[in-house]
């Protein structure tokens, strides 16, 4: 037998051992650095531009995000209610409603398109621009 003492058992859920502050693998020390290391993410939500860039992402995400959700409830509504329209051959085994479906596909991948376009030409260079104004640097 070892005459060295077991180490002490870990406290129970709810129970405090002798330690009360909370360390991570027999880390104390704060990784934090101090000073000022970022942008006022508070200033730069109140302000002007933020608002704007805002506004103008709303105006392009809500009409795509209604629009996206008509045109998917009325495949569904279709698919549901008009059975027989949806299983009219267009031509060989092709029938309306696999068009209307792979439709879908294709609807996703241009609001997909779209939304990028719009973003990189409309709303990142303005993101970048309030970036450097407010100090915060490039990413």
């Amino acid at each position: 037998m070892s005459d060295t003492t077991p180490p002490p058992l870990r406290a129970r859920h709810g129970e405090r051992g002798e330690k009360t502050h909370a360390s991570f693998g027999g880390i104390e020390k704060s990784a934090a650095r101090g000073g000022n290391t970022g942008p006022d993410f508070t200033g730069i939500a109140g302000s002007a531009e933020f608002g704007e860039l805002r506004s103008r992402l709303k105006r392009f995400v809500l009409p795509m995000t209604a629009l996206f959700l008509l045109l998917y409830l009325g495949y569904v509504l279709l698919a549901a209610y008009a059975p027989d329209f949806m299983g009219e051959p267009v031509f060989g085994n092709i029938n309306v409603g696999l068009l209307f479906g792979i439709g879908q596909f294709a609807s996703t991948l241009l609001i997909t398109t779209l939304y990028v376009r719009f973003t990189a030409r409309r709303v990142d260079p303005e993101v970048d621009e309030l970036r450097e104004t407010t100090g915060g640097g490039q990413r």
